[in-house]
């Protein structure tokens, strides 16, 4: 997908940031960020008119209601905002956590790039993560049991090759695609449109330690933010906004994937989709992309070559490995590879429902089909 003008702006924040080498620490950049009624656009412009926040904070307060609300400058002295301060120092102080600022040398170089960089980024796990190449890999929390394998076959092979997948923790692809980066040498960061000490959605808190753990959490939210509907978009310009490029692996045409993707090409990223059935929802917003301009992808390999200067592993770099039962069975083979419902089947394969519904359960225990929504049964490892 083509550039919407990402690159111009480019080089704005880097000055600010090589201006503020001197930074003695993270608790005035948080008393600014904490403070209610300062929002980002707000502490950028301060940034920009009186250097580090020590010297924002030294300035009278009748001097800062001309860039900031009177409420809000009144605030930073509060007891709220002291005691909200403390509370992250303290939390930033505990093994492997971190608040990373404009000013410190960790911060994310592509952040700089974007034209709404976060002042700061609450980081748990592996700060090294953010000086290395990255690939977003994105899509649906309601994917297919493939659009799963894709995105974590996929996200094993950028890694292995590399790359440090950026994704959102959602279910689904969010999901499988961390499981691909852990399992390659490349790992992966989850971005949070929470607190970072906010575990959201549950199901995924086991794979959030893990990713504690080996990979990267990052955040820009206060502790304790929950998740709110509003805050996700401001997420998904941070997962596009560390990568080098992002990966639709399903989407359907309202997916705030699509938000993402449109987002990267805005910041000058490259923007890929893996196309699917014409017949599935979950396809059809890679195919807009795709229609967009986005590129079009088949394997890793044509998402490796594009980024340039990185070398496919020897694992799955290409399509899942199709296993040889699929070749076997009769059954497989009349259900072609768009879902399909078990009348249909029967009528292909001149079989009884009996018959069809007994070996689509073998199937399904196997592992080589799964049952979609509607009474839909769709072939895996294809």
């Amino acid at each position: 997908m083509p550039s919407k003008g990402g690159a111009a702006r480019a080089g704005a924040i880097p000055a600010l940031a090589t201006a503020m080498t001197t930074d003695p620490g993270p608790a005035s950049w948080l008393q600014l960020t904490l403070t209610p009624g300062l929002g980002p656009a707000t502490v950028r412009q301060l940034l920009k008119h009186y250097g580090l926040p020590e010297q924002i904070l030294a300035r009278s307060r009748s001097e800062l209601v001309h860039f900031a609300p009177r409420a809000a400058v009144d605030a930073l002295d509060s007891a709220e905002v002291a005691a909200a301060v403390a509370a992250a120092s303290e939390w930033a102080a505990q093994p492997g956590h971190a608040v990373v600022t404009l000013a410190d040398e960790a911060y994310p170089k592509p952040l700089l790039e974007i034209p709404d960089p976060p002042t700061l980024l609450y980081a748990h796990g592996r700060l090294d993560l953010l000086a290395r190449p990255a690939l977003a890999v994105v899509g649906s929390r309601n994917a297919t049991a493939q659009g799963e394998r894709n995105a974590e076959a996929f996200a094993r092979a950028f890694s292995e090759a590399g790359l440090t997948i950026v994704s959102g923790l959602a279910l689904g692809i969010d999901a499988a695609a961390h499981r691909g980066g852990l399992a390659g040498s490349g790992s992966t960061i989850a971005v949070l449109g929470t607190g970072i000490d906010v575990t959201y959605p549950e199901r995924n808190a086991s794979l959030a330690s893990e990713i504690a753990r080996r990979g990267l959490l990052l955040s820009e939210f206060a502790l304790g933010t929950p998740a709110a509907a509003h805050n996700f978009p401001r997420r998904n310009r941070l997962i596009c906004g560390l990568a080098q490029g992002c990966l639709v692996v399903e989407a359907a045409l309202a997916s705030g994937s699509l938000i993402t993707a449109r987002a990267a090409a805005e910041q000058g990223r490259e923007v890929f989709a893996i196309p699917g059935s014409i017949h599935s929802p979950l396809s059809k917003g890679c195919h807009a992309l795709i229609k967009s301009g986005a590129k079009l992808v088949e394997s890793a390999e044509d998402v490796l070559t594009e980024l340039g200067g990185f070398r496919p592993s020897g694992y799955a770099t290409t399509r899942p490995v199709r296993r040889p039962s699929l070749h076997e069975n009769p059954l497989l083979a009349h259900m072609g590879f768009d879902p399909i419902d078990v009348d249909s089947l029967c009528t292909r394969a001149g079989l009884s429902v009996e018959q069809v519904s007994s070996e689509l359960l073998r199937l399904e225990l196997a592992g080589e089909v799964a049952v979609l929504p509607g009474g839909l049964y769709q072939r895996l490892n294809c």
